[in-house]
């Protein structure tokens, strides 16, 4: 019995070790003339990129085991009962699209941004599950996307904000790549992209308050407090970020993922105020305070961006946190509306505008999903 068991973990570490080493989903990795390179930057030391603020990644193995045993335990209302359903968008709405700037989410952190006549893809992760395998993490909440991956016309820019997979996914990379003009993205970020046939040529990588311009547009590459990694070895071996896009008649903010920090205030003292802010909020827990948001910070970081509309986003399609999935939305709801905050709260596929995003009406539309 004793040689049986030892056997069977023997094939699962070699199972493990070949899936590690040979699935592409893991991406790429950075050359030593590309470390040189990122040694210039203030957010990087000793091999790898780091924080402004002294975080704390690492876990207790008490608390480890308590996040893993939480998240696989059936608990209430953590996800829906029922599939949330989706606006859809055809294609030929998006390519003859000429109107003011809009954007049409996906859930999570996924959105379409179509200013002044381009189309830029933020965070697309357009799977099914965020992890390297299905078997690895929980599916998506609505049975289908807004619009079909396949069918999504050529886009002018990509923006990443980090390599964890509910943002940067392999697959949704692979089937957009012919369709994309440019990606930009944080430092290191791009040997994933690379690795996965986007060429060199096409890639932007910035660092924190860098910025690069497209056709008119500004983008602005700044900080977030998170960290990196899609594998066992390269935790925090890629920066993380947020982005603020500026047109003519637009300013933009994404936050990507982040805790809670004084770089809010900073980035609304410098490039505020805001028209719109897309902010965080969601797969927060008390055992990881600093790398992301609890929904009352998430309306104090509009307050901090000067932001004059934000909208609450990293929820409503997948669970990574223990917290029930209308959580985020009740509470940072409640605090916007304390502090007197407009927040626009969009179902999946809904149109939003930046100069009249509250034309929406805030209808509570997850209470009808349970």
């Amino acid at each position: 019995m004793i040689i049986g068991i030892g056997i069977i973990i023997g094939v699962i570490t070699i199972v493990a070790i070949l899936f590690i080493n040979l699935s592409p989903e893991f991406g790429g990795k950075a050359t030593e003339e590309q470390e040189i390179k990122y040694a210039v930057s203030k957010n990087y030391k000793d091999g790898k990129f780091v924080n402004t603020n002294k975080v704390e990644l690492d876990m207790s193995f008490r608390d480890m085991g308590k996040s893993i045993v939480g998240y696989f335990k059936p608990q209430p209302n953590t996800v829906p009962e029922k599939n949330i359903p989706v606006k859809k968008v055809d294609s030929l709405q998006i390519a003859a699209y000429n109107g003011n700037t809009r954007l049409i989410w996906f859930g999570h952190s996924a959105f379409l941004l179509q200013i002044d006549q381009k189309n830029i893809l933020i965070d697309p992760m357009f799977g099914e599950v965020p992890a390297p395998h299905p078997m690895l993490g929980g599916k998506r909440f609505s049975k289908e996307l807004p619009i079909e991956i396949e069918k999504i016309p050529k886009i002018d820019a990509v923006l990443i904000s980090h390599d964890h997979y509910d943002h940067l996914d392999y697959g949704s990379i692979k089937k957009l790549n012919s369709r994309v003009k440019m990606f930009y993205v944080p430092l290191g970020v791009g040997v994933h992209l690379q690795e996965w046939g986007v060429e060199k040529e096409r890639i932007i990588e910035l660092d924190w308050w860098q910025e690069t311009t497209l056709d008119g547009l500004r983008f602005i590459c700044t900080p977030a407090q998170h960290f990196s990694g899609r594998g066992l070895s390269d935790r925090t071996k890629t920066l993380w970020s947020s982005w603020i896009i500026q047109s003519n008649t637009d300013n933009i903010f994404f936050s990507g993922d982040s805790g809670y920090a004084d770089h809010f205030k900073k980035i609304g003292e410098k490039y505020g105020p805001f028209d719109f802010a897309m902010i965080e909020c969601g797969q927060y827990n008390k055992m990881w305070p600093d790398i992301h948001m609890f929904p009352e910070e998430t309306a104090q970081a509009g307050l901090d961006l000067k932001a004059k509309e934000i909208m609450p986003i990293h929820w409503g399609a997948f669970k990574l946190a223990m917290h029930t999935w209308t959580d985020p939305i009740e509470r940072v709801t409640k605090k916007a509306k304390e502090l007197n905050i407009d927040i626009v709260t969009p179902r999946i596929g809904q149109s939003i505008f930046v100069k009249d995003g509250n034309a929406l009406g805030n209808i509570e539309w997850w209470d009808s999903i349970d």
